[in-house]
């Protein structure tokens, strides 16, 4: 059928038309929102089983089968620091049923210095909630024969000068914020150091462990390694210092100003899904703050958070920059 906008009356049929079919969208949204959830939920991880990323989906993913009655099923898809498990979330219908569970790097940094990337952050996701937040921890291993002697920060860089190109540090892979930490830390105490990338933060963690590495800018869940004393802390990289870690010095205490190097691990959901859908998410997930069992895998990471979408997408926005201008200033690239 040929439609003609030469006339008012044709025109005023298209509105109509027009009208009549977003009123029919709205309408099958609206009855999709008030069934929700009528089935089961997924949480695509990008990285794998026992990762800190990937025991947030699982806390968020228990309290929300409970409270919804639904199977949740956690799939990871690591790799590449997260870009496999994002660009799959990436590609799935916006409609609920598919959660993302990432960290930090892999919204912030991962778009800004990966020039093949198929996804764009602020295109094809909506965020949901940063569950929490930590800062990274700077350790060696003190029964690695070339790390028993130190005790400081000032001691790391005073060996890594000793020994320039030979001292090395893992991390969960590159463009990962424990890797670009430690670019970060080479180029302020003008020290060179051998990047080691692994496919999680656990396989560096088991790496420094079994002095296979020098050292690492591990989470908060390595701390009963720390108090084992399997591990020693010689800073963290957050302006204040961690409270499991009253002792340890930040790096800005250590010599090195500014130097503020948190992390988060977060949800987000892919672009377009119901603003209803994404408001019954969140309103859900924040009532797991009154909930110290559901809670306790997650404050054992980081602080609890639970920021809601509005924040936390403005959060991003904040952290994308100041990352962008980290980047650049620090002359960090990737091989």
């Amino acid at each position: 059928m040929k439609i003609s906008l030469g006339t008012s009356a044709s025109i005023s049929c298209l509105i109509t038309a027009t009208a009549l079919a977003s009123f029919g969208d709205a309408s099958h949204a609206q009855t999709q929102s008030a069934s929700y959830p009528s089935r089961p939920l997924r949480i695509v991880v990008g990285f794998p089983p026992g990762s800190s990323t990937d025991s947030v989906a699982r806390a968020v993913g228990e309290y929300l089968r409970v409270k919804f009655g639904q199977p949740v099923v956690v799939d990871n898809r690591s790799g590449a620091n997260g870009v496999i498990g994002v660009t799959e979330a990436a590609r799935a219908t916006p409609d609920g049923y598919t959660l993302l569970a990432t960290n930090s790097s892999s919204i912030t940094v991962n778009p800004q210095i990966y020039r093949k990337i198929s996804y764009l952050p602020d295109r094809d996701f909506t965020p949901l909630t940063m569950a929490i937040s930590a800062p990274f921890i700077l350790t060696v291993n003190p029964a690695h024969d070339r790390t028993a002697g130190v005790n400081s920060v000032a001691d790391l860089v005073k060996l890594a000068r000793s020994k320039p190109g030979q001292l090395t540090y893992g991390s969960g892979g590159p463009g990962n914020l424990a890797h670009l930490g430690f670019a970060m830390i080479d180029n302020r105490a003008g020290i060179t150091s051998v990047h080691v990338p692994y496919k999680s933060g656990n396989g560096a963690l088991l790496a420094v462990l079994g002095r296979e590495i020098d050292m690492m800018l591990t989470t908060p869940s390595a701390v009963p390694h720390v108090t084992a004393g399997r591990l020693k802390a010689l800073a963290v990289t957050t302006l204040k210092r961690w409270h499991e870690l009253p002792n340890t010095p930040t790096m800005v205490e250590s010599g090195y100003p500014d130097f503020d190097v948190p992390f988060w691990l977060g949800l987000l959901v892919p672009s377009k899904t119901p603003p209803t859908i994404v408001r019954t998410l969140y309103d859900t997930i924040a009532t797991m703050r009154d909930d110290a069992a559901a809670t306790k895998p997650l404050r054992a990471m980081g602080t609890l958070e639970l920021l809601d979408p509005t924040t936390f997408a403005a959060r991003i926005r904040a952290e994308t920059a100041a990352w962008g201008e980290i980047i650049k200033r620090e002359k960090i690239q990737l091989d």
